[in-house]
């Protein structure tokens, strides 16, 4: 019972795939908008047949997976200028790569 218990904790959890759309479109340093990121979700998603603002149906998942990486130090969230708290923004936002220090 112990054996499966520690290859339980050993394997590790898949992320969602928009994780990994905002840390690849942030991996380059720059700021980046959540528009931008469910731009790119849209384009290698959505069908040919599919409206064109198809991409706001992902900025929810956007939004809420950025929030997730803030609270977890692996994202920033920038709101004028100024980190923002993940747990208490409005607004306009932009997502930023942490610095390594």
């Amino acid at each position: 019972m112990t054996e499966e218990k520690g290859k339980a904790e050993d394997t590790k959890i898949e992320e969602d795939p928009i994780v990994g759309y905002i840390l690849s479109a942030v991996s380059s340093g720059k700021d980046i908008a959540p528009q931008e990121i469910a731009h790119a979700i849209a384009a290698d998603r959505a069908k040919e047949t599919a409206p064109k603002d198809i991409w706001r149906k992902y900025m929810m998942a956007v939004r809420q997976q950025a929030i997730h990486l803030a609270r977890e130090g692996r994202l920033l969230i920038i709101r004028k200028g100024d980190i923002a708290d993940p747990n208490d923004f409005k607004g306009l936002y932009k997502l930023r790569k942490p610095n390594a220090d």
